[in-house]
């Protein structure tokens, strides 16, 4: 997927020469996700790797340099094609890894020319203003506060029922 997408963006070296050229979102947390940043080089903590939680087996890759977008999706079908192209292998995982090395690109994948627009502050390298949530002190990047009461607050203090934890 990632190959492909640099492939089509004519991004020919993403981890050397290109490699400031290249923001990539991916649309769900499994091994895929690693792959791609392996190969892009595109990674959360240079803000070139944008996660959004779709629960989707597909990445956009956008170019800077060039500002074109290509959205990969992992093909549905490929698992049934699989199935078909080797019977004769009992074990799914071992049938799909085989099967994929063999199938075109366009029977793993659909691919799709979008337009992305990305906010200055979503660039890599972009340094923001850093200020102190009111409430606990901790500090918050990116303009990633609430602003509730006239105060300044990071998220687990304007919404504590909404935090991924609870203290204890």
């Amino acid at each position: 997927m990632a190959m492909l997408g640099c492939e089509r963006l004519g991004i020919a070296d993403p981890l050397g020469a290109d490699r400031k050229r290249l923001v990539t979102f991916v649309e769900i947390d499994r091994c895929a996700t690693d792959a791609i940043g392996v190969v892009t080089g595109c990674r959360l903590g240079k803000r070139a790797l944008k996660f959004r939680d779709w629960g989707k087996m597909a990445a956009t890759f956008i170019d800077l340099e060039s500002n074109r977008a290509i959205r990969i999706a992992a093909r549905e079908s490929s698992k049934a094609l699989a199935k078909q192209m080797h019977p004769e292998i009992e074990n799914k995982n071992q049938q799909q890894m085989l099967a994929y090395r063999e199938m075109s690109d366009s029977e793993l994948f659909a691919e799709e020319w979008v337009s992305v627009r990305l906010d200055p502050k979503e660039f890599p390298g972009f340094k923001g203003e850093r200020i102190a949530c009111a409430i606990c002190g901790e500090g918050i990047n990116y303009d990633r506060y609430v602003e509730r009461e006239c105060q300044l607050l990071c998220h687990g203090c304007a919404a504590p029922a909404e935090r991924y934890y609870q203290p204890l």
